[in-house]
């Protein structure tokens, strides 16, 4: 392993490491308002522009994954149609609102918001939208990311409900490169995945106490054609991406 791959691997460990004590309390809002939601038949949406979309499509359909999880998905402001006009794209007010329209949100139900930067007007758009229908809005987000670069818009983490703040510094990447101003290694994704996972864990657990925790398995193994058939059939009436 060379220098530059252990420093990596080695930041960000230590910050998952970090962030188990740091987020603690809020993750474990998250998981009480995201088992509300899966005991009153309600869906969690989970948003994000731009590289922050992986997460949505980290959580759907997903072995060991919840059903009642939703991606929504707006390809204009992700990367494969346009790497470069996404970005312009998830900076443009009135984008998001009809998109949200579509998926049919309701009162009850929880949208998680990924936004490193936390200012673009996609993310704020989101979050206005998720409290006008009625639903908690959680967001994963950097506050220190959204506070340098701010300049007096509104900040993801000042409107959310719940806030996961990733600690990470702005930018995303953590590495430095000797000799250079540049940075490599970014690190927003993998923490993004892994606190979302252990959040969906957590409630995994409690719906298994009573029987019945709608976890999708892994299409190679035994019997689990018909567990997710079923499931599908359950949740596809409100999920348009299965």
């Amino acid at each position: 392993m060379t220098a530059i791959t252990d420093a990596y691997f080695s930041n960000l460990i230590g910050r998952l490491e970090a962030l188990k004590t740091e987020l603690a309390e809020p993750m474990a809002l998250a998981a009480k308002a995201i088992l509300e939601a899966a005991r009153n038949d309600k869906r969690v949406y989970v948003f994000g522009t731009g590289h922050s979309h992986m997460l949505a499509e980290e959580v759907h359909y997903r072995a060991g994954g919840l059903a009642l999880t939703i991606p929504v998905l707006v390809g204009s402001a992700m990367l494969h149609e346009g790497a470069v006009i996404s970005s312009v794209y998830e900076r443009t007010q009135g984008l998001v609102r009809p998109v949200l329209e579509r998926y049919g949100m309701q009162p009850g139900d929880v949208i998680i918001i990924a936004s490193n930067s936390g200012v673009n007007a996609a993310p704020i758009e989101a979050a206005d939208y998720g409290h006008e229908i009625g639903a908690k809005v959680i967001a994963i987000t950097s506050v220190s990311y959204s506070s340098a670069i701010a300049n007096g818009r509104r900040r993801l983490a000042d409107i959310a409900d719940i806030v996961l703040d990733n600690g990470l510094p702005p930018g995303d990447a953590v590495i430095a490169l000797p000799g250079t101003e540049l940075k490599v290694g970014p690190v927003s994704t993998a923490i993004g995945a892994t606190v979302l996972n252990a959040i969906f864990a957590e409630v995994a657990l409690e719906l298994a106490k009573s029987g019945d925790a709608p976890i999708y398995l892994s299409a190679n193994m035994p019997g689990a054609a018909a567990v997710n058939q079923r499931l599908v059939s359950k949740y596809r009436p409100r999920n348009p991406h299965l």
